[in-house]
């Protein structure tokens, strides 16, 4: 799994419930994850998102009966009760698998979250790439161990846990493998701005620096997957839509066709930014180094003959002269050459 580090930072686009209990709806968020993205200022062509996340539930093993059968009346609601609703929105393993099958035509990765051990039936079909487990099942320790049990590399999102659930979770997990990567989150939807704490990357950079870091984004808007990924997050899921507009509860806070593209642009782009831990003057400013950088001028007209003096000398542009620093190998020295007020006195001006 730490191979795709190699490839810069893994973006997981979460379609979750927004495909609205629709096979079509999920293949066309899978067609907008894996759309081209050209960042026209500079003429580039960059990498889109990796992957795309299904979430399957086993409806025997999600709710008591009590909340299931409840009355949901909500301007988001597609049943009667609760159990209606939920049952209208999954998808079963038969259609995950095609959403799969059409998510790997497209070039991209397919990520599993499974909400019970009845979820991993549809195993038996095909194998995504990373199962997720979600914030609310980090204390499910007998779903992660039999998640584990696959050996299919494990993401975990901590939405909900401190260090202490966080460690069982680990433990539980690592008694099978250690492919793991654990994501930063908070479930709280929209997340409030004094909520994010992002510094927890770097925490868990820290502490749990043998797995990946990375983050897990319910903010409004693009910006913190950008911060995150200058904070070294390898791994960045975000909800994503067709249309923010349609009905579902997680539509209005999800990104849409254009937040995706400016989203993925912004990311590529960042990790341009990052460049090597060095400080070096970049091919591309030599040209602005050389236009704009000051170098050694004369205060006053100076005559062929004319000893050069420190009183005679003040900096101007352009940068392809002498520096103030290198003064001392031309003071003292005979002009050779008439250098007007105001210009630079270059070498071949000098009696060396």
């Amino acid at each position: 799994m730490k191979d795709f580090i190699k490839e810069g930072v893994y973006i997981i686009g979460e379609i979750g419930q927004n495909h609205n209990g629709s096979v079509d709806i999920a293949k066309l968020i899978v067609e907008l994850v894996s759309r081209p993205v050209f960042e026209s200022d500079f003429g580039l062509n960059l990498k889109p998102m990796n992957a795309v996340k299904l979430t399957k539930r086993d409806l025997k093993e999600e709710l008591t009966d009590s909340q299931m059968n409840r009355p949901y009346d909500s301007p988001h609601s597609f049943g009667k009760t609760y159990g209606e609703h939920r049952e209208f929105l999954e998808l079963n393993d038969e259609e995950h698998f095609e959403v799969y099958k059409y998510a790997k035509s497209r070039g991209l990765d397919f990520v599993e979250t499974l909400c019970s051990p009845g979820c991993l039936s549809l195993l038996k079909l095909f194998q995504p790439d990373c199962l997720k487990v979600a914030s609310r099942d980090l204390t499910n320790l007998p779903l992660l161990a039999a998640m584990a049990e696959t050996k299919i590399p494990i993401i975990l999102s901590t939405g909900m846990a401190g260090k202490k659930e966080l460690d069982e979770a680990i433990t539980t997990i690592t008694n099978y493998h250690s492919e793991l990567s654990i994501l930063h989150c908070v479930s709280q939807y929209p997340t409030h701005p004094d909520n994010l704490n992002l510094k927890t990357i770097t925490y868990l950079q820290k502490h749990y620096g043998e797995y990946i870091i990375g983050f897990s984004d319910h903010t409004i808007g693009i910006s913190a997957p950008v911060v995150a990924v200058g904070m070294g997050a390898k791994i960045i899921e975000k909800h994503i839509t067709i249309d923010r507009n349609m009905k579902g509860t997680d539509q209005a806070g999800s990104l849409g066709p254009d937040g995706v593209f400016r989203m993925v642009r912004d990311i590529r782009v960042a990790e341009k930014w990052m460049g090597v831990e060095d400080i070096h003057i970049e091919d591309g400013v030599q040209s602005a180094k050389m236009k704009l950088e000051r170098s050694i001028a004369t205060k006053r007209d100076l005559k062929a003959g004319d000893i050069i003096k420190e009183e005679d000398l003040h900096l101007l542009s352009p940068g392809d002269g002498y520096k103030w620093s290198e003064r001392y190998e031309i003071i003292g020295k005979t002009l050779k050459a008439d250098v007007p007020k105001n210009e630079l006195i270059y070498s071949e001006a000098i009696q060396m």
